[in-house]
Formats: structure tokens, C-alpha cells, sequence
């Protein structure tokens, strides 16, 4: 894991000095981010100096190797990833600003009992006068986080606030993030089923392979609002936006083409499904898991050993978590290969291409943020109870064509991108109904 961390280094104000540290700093394979000059003393200048390494760095050893520079010394240090998770980094406020007793009076009781009676008249009322057509609740048991795996909901936490604070930044919605302490697949749909009438929508999170399978179907049957597994549908719309993409760019038609997914995983089999409603026709896919292959059966693919999927695919996505899986000889020529394992992957894009590959790219680009803020957005604004496969595809197709030059998606900061996909999740919503 890369750790990102802030030095303060007190070093003599001459020529050479700070190139001395620089020197240490690259000798112990430390990336510099940023250098900046904070105050100058008499003799001296406190030097401000973001790296970023690798956790298996000891960092007491970079410590001792700059403060062992002549009249150099560390004076402080600060962890930057750290520092912007004190407090948390989401909280809820009030719209509005209560400073007066007849505000008060509104907004709570007395006022408030004749907003409960119209509500219970008229259910439909609750989208109008609560918050909740901007609620999301953010649901995980922690059993794979990221690419930690089973560290528990309370571990996984500071993920889930991260998607609430994206959800509140990008488009204006309230994720609550709501951690269940239980990997029994019945009791978390009975949880979620029991709360689910205070959000407008579920995003479940970090939910390990199988059981997230049974639980998104179970309660997108359960429930009268959208469900959404963001680790299968989020990743298979931004791996449609990228390959849309990359079909453009290479002058090839995804329909026609036999697509072939390693690893059967949630991501896996969420892109398998999509790639099926795209109008692909011939969805290859192996795993080491033969009940996730049975399921790739399921969806109308076709399970295959790697070596023969590899021979057969013209467009290959790998999500295994596998360092080098792919070998250099498994590539054909004029394939289209992502290898999307971070931070190492299947195979690097610059050996894929050496090996004759059309195109070759890896995880950097697939980021779940830019599908899931205005996937929800555009739901809920129209007011649909379940997010189709079509909505699904307008977002990621909306992705591909915001995409500038040689990209194959937009930035995962732009904004506009994210109120454009919540568009066309409302246009395509809207006219399915």
C-alpha cells in the first residue's frame, strides 16, 4: 500500500542542501509529490516536503538517514491521508437556519404534526416535504473492502463515509453510510428491508461474492425503491463507458466482438451481465470458483479455461487480483486487453502492446466515482423503483462520449460529467415508464 506523508526538514539555507535530502528520499525509492519552501530562518529553511512510499518502508530509517545530513534535521511530520479523516469527513445539517421560535415552531412541533398528517393521507407526500428523495443509504457488512478483504463494517467505515462525502460533493445527495455487524445473508435483508423506509435509495458496498448476489436480488424483490451493488453494476458501467471507448478508437464493433472476462467475482460477473444487455453476443469468462462459473452459465456465457479464452477473446477484462496472470504468450494479436487489478495487474498494458496486442490498458481509469453519484441522481429524480439494465447503458454510453482526445473516460472530478450521466439516467428512466 502507498502511504502519502508531509516532512518538515530544517536544512542549512546553501546550494545543494535540499538536493542532498532529495537525494535520500530517491535512494529509499520515495516518490516526491511536492516541495515547498514554509519559512526561512536566519540560517536556515523549514522545507515542506510531500512523499509518498511504500508501506513496507521503515520510515524511523528515513528519519535517521536526513537528520544524519550536516546541520539537517526532520522536525515534524504529518500524515496527510490521516490528517482529512480526523472528525470523520461527512456530517448532517440543518437546511434551515433556525433562529426564531416561529421557525422552530414550523419546522417541529406544533407545526410539523400537519406535514405527518398529509403524509399519512397521502404517502406519495414524503418525496415532497422530507429529504428522502436525496437519501442514500451506504450499506456494508465489511467483508470486502476494497482490496483489504474481511476487515468488518467498523474497519470498512471510513470507505463509506468516502462515498457519502462524493455523493454530497458531485450531486447534492445524502449517503448515510449504515454498517451491519453480521455476514448472514438473511438477517442483512431483513436489516436493510426493516430501514429502507427512511432513504430513497440502498447502495450496497463492499459485500463479498456470493452472498452480495442473493442479497441485491432478494431485496431489489423486497423493496419499492433502487438497489444498487456498486462493486458489480458501478464497475461493469465504467468498464462499458471505457471499452466504448477504446472500440471507437480502434475501429472495432463491440457487438461483434467475443468479449472475455477473468475472474468471476462480483466486478466479473456485473460486467458479464452488462456486456449480455449491451448486445454482445458472445461473453466468454473463467474462474477458479465453479459455482461463479455455473452463475457466468446462468447469465448466457460461456465458461472456458484461461488458455482457451485467451485464444478465442478479442476484447479481455481481467479482474482477478492476480499479479501477471495473463503470460506475454497468451496474448493474440489485435487484441483489446485491461487488466484492471491495482496496483499490479494481470499483465502491464506496455507488454501487452509488445506483444501485439491492438490495446492495452489497466485499472488506473476504472474508477467506480465516475458511475454511481449521477447513476443515483438521475434515479431519483425520476422517481423509479428499480435501475434498469437500459439506465445502466445510457450511463455508461454518456461516459464514453464526454471522454476527451485519447481518453477513454472523463475525469472522476468533473462535475459535468456526473450531472450528464444524471441526465441521461432520468431521460432513459423516464422513457421506460
Amino acid at each position: 500500500m502507498r502511504v502519502v506523508e508531509i516532512l518538515l526538514v530544517e536544512a542549512p539555507h546553501k546550494p545543494g542542501n535540499m538536493a542532498k535530502v532529495l537525494a535520500v528520499l530517491g535512494n529509499l525509492d520515495v516518490t516526491v509529490e511536492g516541495l515547498n519552501a514554509v519559512r526561512r530562518l536566519d540560517k536556515d529553511t523549514i522545507w515542506e516536503i510531500t512523499i509518498e512510499y511504500d508501506d513496507t518502508l521503515n520510515i524511523d530509517d528515513l528519519i535517521e538517514q536526513i537528520n544524519q545530513l550536516p546541520e539537517t534535521v526532520m522536525v515534524g511530520k504529518s500524515d496527510r491521508v490521516f490528517n482529512r479523516h480526523k472528525g470523520g469527513k461527512i456530517q448532517m445539517t440543518s437546511r434551515i437556519a433556525i433562529n426564531s421560535l416561529e421557525i422552530l415552531r414550523d419546522v417541529y412541533t406544533p407545526g410539523v404534526a400537519r406535514v405527518c398528517e398529509a403524509i399519512k393521507e397521502n404517502p406519495e407526500k414524503i418525496k415532497d416535504y422530507t429529504n428522502i428523495q436525496n437519501t442514500v443509504a451506504i450499506v456494508t457488512n465489511g467483508t470486502a473492502i476494497l482490496g483489504l478483504g474481511d476487515i468488518g463494517a467498523e474497519a470498512g467505515l471510513p470507505v463509506m463515509e468516502g462515498k457519502a462525502a462524493i455523493l454530497s460533493e458531485l450531486v447534492e445527495l445524502s449517503g448515510v453510510p449504515i454498517l451491519l455487524d453480521t455476514k448472514d445473508s438473511l438477517k442483512i435483508i431483513k436489516t436493510v428491508e426493516a430501514i429502507a423506509p427512511s432513504f430513497g435509495a440502498i447502495l450496497l458496498e463492499d459485500i463479498r461474492a456470493p452472498e452480495c448476489f442473493e442479497i441485491e436480488d432478494e431485496l431489489i424483490q423486497r423493496l419499492n425503491k433502487p438497489v444498487f451493488h456498486d462493486d458489480q453494476h458501478g464497475t461493469a458501467i465504467v468498464v462499458l463507458a471505457a471499452l466504448l471507448s477504446a472500440t471507437k478508437q480502434t475501429g472495432v464493433n463491440i457487438k461483434s466482438c467475443i468479449f472475455a472476462q477473468i475472474g468471476l467475482g462480483a466486478a466479473g460477473i456485473g460486467i458479464c451481465s452488462l456486456m449480455r444487455d449491451y448486445g454482445v453476443k458472445e461473453v466468454l469468462g473463467t474462474d477458479i470458483d465453479q459455482d461463479a462459473m455455473l452463475r457466468l452459465s446462468d447469465l448466457g456465457g460461456q465458461p472456458l479455461g484461461l488458455a482457451e479464452l485467451m485464444s478465442k477473446a478479442d476484447i479481455v477484462v481481467a479482474t482477478t487480483g492476480v499479479k501477471g496472470l495473463i503470460k506475454p504468450e497468451m496474448v493474440r494479436e489485435g487484441q483489446i486487453i485491461m487488466a484492471l487489478t491495482n496496483p499490479d495487474p494481470e499483465i502491464e498494458p506496455t507488454v501487452a502492446i509488445e506483444q501485439g496486442a491492438r490495446f492495452a490498458t489497466c485499472g488506473k481509469i476504472v474508477n467506480n466515482m465516475l458511475a454511481f453519484p449521477g447513476l443515483f441522481r438521475g434515479t431519483l429524480d425520476a422517481g423509479v423503483k428499480e435501475i434498469s439494465h437500459e439506465m445502466r447503458i445510457a450511463a455508461a454510453e454518456t461516459l464514453s462520449a464526454l471522454a476527451k482526445d485519447d481518453a477513454l473516460v472523463p475525469s472522476a472530478l468533473n462535475k459535468t460529467a456526473h450531472l450528464a450521466v444524471a441526465k441521461a439516467v432520468y431521460n432513459a428512466a423516464v422513457k421506460a415508464r
